[in-house]
C-alpha cells in the first residue's frame, strides 16, 4: 500500500488492534503493535525493522527493536485472538498444515541450520517452521506457528540460551509439533474441519494416528510408493510347528505400491471431477476412491499396538480410504491421499479437500513477499516469534477488511 492509504486506516487499524493485542498489558505495546502493522503493509522492498522506520513518518527504530525483540509480551493469546475472529468470518472447510523455509546466512539466528529449505529447492541454510492455516477457496490464514529446532540446536544448550530459547523446547520431528498446535488451537476452542497436509506428513502414521486419536478427520497426501493390501485381502494363521512362540497370523501375498493398486483398479473405475474455478477455467481432472489397507513398518507397530500387542494381535490391518487422481493423457494415476473419512464420503467433496492446500500458497505469496514475514533479521526466540504473530495480525486485519469491512471497526 501506499503511504496515504495505510494512514488512511489508521481508524480501522486502531479498532482492530485494540481487540487482538487487549491481552498486551502496557498502552504502549498495543501502539507498537499498530506501528509495525502499519510498516508491513506499507509499500517497499525490505520489511525489517530499520526501513520501516525510516518509510513511517512517525518512525522510531529504537522504540520498535524493544518492542519486537526485548518486550516480554506474549504472543499466544494475540494469535488466539486472530484465530477466533478469522474462523468467525473465513468459516474454513479445511485446517492445512504445513511446513515453510527461511533461508539465512551464518549460524547465530535461532534454529538456523541446513537442512532441506522449500525456498530453494534443495539443502541449505535456512529456518523451518510448521505452521496451520485456516482455508477455504476464498480466503485463508495462518492460526498458528513452530519454530523446528534441529537436534545441533536443542543438543547445545548454551547455543539456545544465546538465542533465548526457553528451557523446556526440545527437539522434536515436525508431525509432533503439528499435532502440538492442534491441541492448542482445540484448547482454544477453536475447531479443525478436516486437516489437510503434504505428503511430508502424509506418509507419517505416527501423525495419522495423532489425528485420529484426537477424533480429526483428514485427508493427507502420498507419494505412490507407500503399500497397502486391498480391502479384500486377509490374514491366515500358519500351521504350528511345534517348535517356539506360536506364529502370527500374516497375509498371503506381500503389500504392494499404492501406485500400483490404483493402476490395478483401472481407468474405467476413474471418475472426472470439478472442484473449483480457476483463472483460465474449470479445474477438473479424473478421480477414484479405493479401500486399502496400509501395511509397511510403522502401520504395523500401530495395528498390534491398536490390538493389545503383537502377541495378542489379530493380524487384520485396518482400512483406510484411498483417493487417486488420474488425468485424462496420462499412462498412470499422478496424484494419491490417505484419508480415515469412509469411502461412501461424496468423491466431489473428498476431491475439493485434497486439493484446497493449493490456498495456502497464496497465503506464503502474501506473507512473504507482501508482508515480510522472511525479512525478520533478529536472531532471538522472541524476536522471531513476535514478528511471526505481527505479519499474521497483519493478514488478518486485511483479510477482515476484504471480506468483512464491519468486522474491525471500533464499536
Amino acid at each position: 500500500m501506499k503511504l496515504g492509504e495505510v494512514e488512511r486506516l489508521r481508524g480501522e487499524l486502531a479498532g482492530f488492534v485494540a481487540d487482538v493485542f487487549g491481552s498486551l498489558p502496557l498502552r504502549d505495546q498495543r501502539r507498537w503493535g499498530a506501528y509495525y502493522l502499519r510498516g508491513l503493509m506499507l509499500d517497499g522492498w525490505r520489511k525489517s525493522i530499520q526501513p520501516m522506520a525510516e518509510r513511517l513518518p512517525d518512525g522510531n527504530m529504537q522504540a520498535l527493536q524493544q518492542f519486537v525483540n526485548q518486550s516480554p509480551w506474549d504472543p499466544l493469546p494475540v494469535r488466539r485472538r486472530i484465530a477466533e475472529r478469522l474462523t468467525e468470518v473465513i468459516r474454513p472447510e479445511v485446517w492445512v498444515v504445513d511446513d515453510v523455509s527461511f533461508p539465512k546466512c551464518g549460524r547465530a539466528s535461532v534454529g538456523v541450520a541446513r537442512q532441506y529449505c522449500g525456498a530453494v529447492g534443495k539443502r541449505a541454510n535456512c529456518q523451518v517452521a510448521v505452521s496451520v492455516h485456516a482455508v477455504t477457496d476464498a480466503a485463508s490464514c495462518p492460526l498458528s506457528w513452530e519454530l523446528y529446532m534441529p537436534r545441533e540446536w536443542t543438543d547445545e544448550p548454551d547455543r539456545c540460551r544465546r538465542a533465548g530459547v526457553p528451557d523446556d523446547v526440545v527437539h522434536q520431528e515436525k508431525w509432533r509439533l503439528a499435532l502440538g498446535q492442534l491441541d492448542t488451537l482445540t484448547d482454544w476452542q477453536v475447531k479443525a474441519p478436516v486437516v489437510v497436509a503434504d505428503a511430508g506428513y502424509g506418509v507419517s502414521t505416527p501423525f495419522r494416528t495423532g489425528l485420529a486419536e484426537r477424533g480429526l478427520a483428514y485427508v493427507l497426501a502420498l507419494t505412490g510408493k507407500e503399500v497397502a493390501h486391498p480391502e479384500d485381502a486377509e490374514p491366515h494363521q500358519p500351521a504350528y510347528g511345534g517348535l517356539g512362540p506360536p506364529t502370527l497370523p500374516r497375509y498371503r501375498t506381500p503389500p504392494r505400491a499404492v501406485s500400483a493398486l490404483a493402476v490395478e483398479a483401472g481407468v474405467g473405475r476413474f471418475t472426472e471431477v470439478t472442484w473449483r474455478q480457476g483463472s483460465k477455467g474449470a479445474m477438473t481432472s479424473r478421480f477414484a476412491v479405493l479401500t486399502v489397507r496400509p501395511a509397511g513398518k510403522q502401520s504395523l507397530a500401530a495395528a498390534q499396538e491398536a490390538g493389545g500387542g503383537r502377541s495378542r494381535w489379530d493380524g487384520v490391518l485396518p482400512t483406510q480410504t484411498l483417493l487417486a487422481e488420474w488425468p485424462e493423457g496420462q499412462d498412470s494415476p499422478t496424484g494419491y491421499w490417505i484419508s480415515n473419512l469412509p469411502a461412501v464420503t461424496p468423491l466431489a467433496d473428498l476431491v475439493r479437500w485434497a486439493k484446497m492446500r493449493w490456498r495456502i500458497e497464496h497465503d506464503y505469496r502474501e506473507l512473504k513477499h507482501g508482508l515480510g514475514l522472511d525479512h525478520f533479521e533478529g536472531r532471538t526466540w522472541r524476536g522471531w516469534h513476535h514478528h511471526v504473530t505481527l505479519v499474521t495480525a497483519a493478514q488478518a486485519f486485511l483479510t477482515l477488511r476484504r471480506l468483512d469491512p464491519k468486522a474491525h471497526t471500533p464499536a
